[in-house]
């Protein structure tokens, strides 16, 4: 499966979806935006994009969605969630606490740093394949990570806590990749895609 035939699905039941599409789209993959369970049948990989956790929860639970990516994710499709989408993929999540589908073994502070108004951008680096790459990273109304498993591979840190991280197939930010014009970690989420799909 080679890059440019790849089909990832952005999940766009709100929240930022369209900048994620645009970024994927500039990596040179099909994009297509996903609302119904049905469309994850289409698609290779799928981005769950950063907005308001509850709401996102919310309208998961009336569509049917958290059956469908538990079973995406049990097919080794890779998943990508930023934001409210590492909220949503998480173990654990306090402050409040709330359900989550637990794909990635990390536990997870909502709002960690503060209101709209403490937004803020960072310069960092992330280890991708195996190399440092220089990120510029976009936090708003972030959440920590306040626990990593021991499968999971931490990414990148900001302030030395984790701010990227990995468990198998399923990838989360705290930041804001989409809203930044550097390709790296889209880049880095299309190529797990393309391994995941290979024979």
């Amino acid at each position: 499966m080679t890059e440019s035939r790849l089909k990832i699905g952005v999940l766009a039941l709100q929240g930022d979806f369209a900048l994620h599409a645009k970024a994927l789209e500039r990596c040179g993959v099909a994009v297509v935006e996903v609302r119904k369970p049905e469309t994850l049948a289409e698609v290779d990989g799928l981005v769950v994009p950063g907005g308001e956790s509850t709401t996102l929860l919310r309208l998961m639970d009336e569509w049917g969605f958290v059956p469908a990516i538990e079973k995406f994710h049990g097919a080794g499709k890779p998943i990508f969630g930023t934001c409210a989408g590492l909220i949503l993929l998480a173990r654990d999540v306090e402050n409040p606490r709330q359900p989550s589908l637990g794909l990635i073994d990390v536990g997870v502070e909502r709002n960690a740093y503060g209101r709209q108004r403490e937004s803020f951008e960072a310069a960092g680096v992330a280890t991708l394949d195996g190399r440092e790459t220089p990120l510029e990273m976009v936090f708003i109304r972030a959440p920590r990570i306040r626990r990593v498993g021991p499968g999971v591979e931490t990414l990148a840190r900001h302030g030395g806590e984790p701010v990227m991280a990995r468990e198998g197939t399923v990838l989360v930010a705290t930041f804001h990749p989409e809203l930044t014009d550097d390709p790296a970690v889209h880049r880095f989420f299309c190529r797990m895609v393309e391994q995941a799909g290979s024979p």
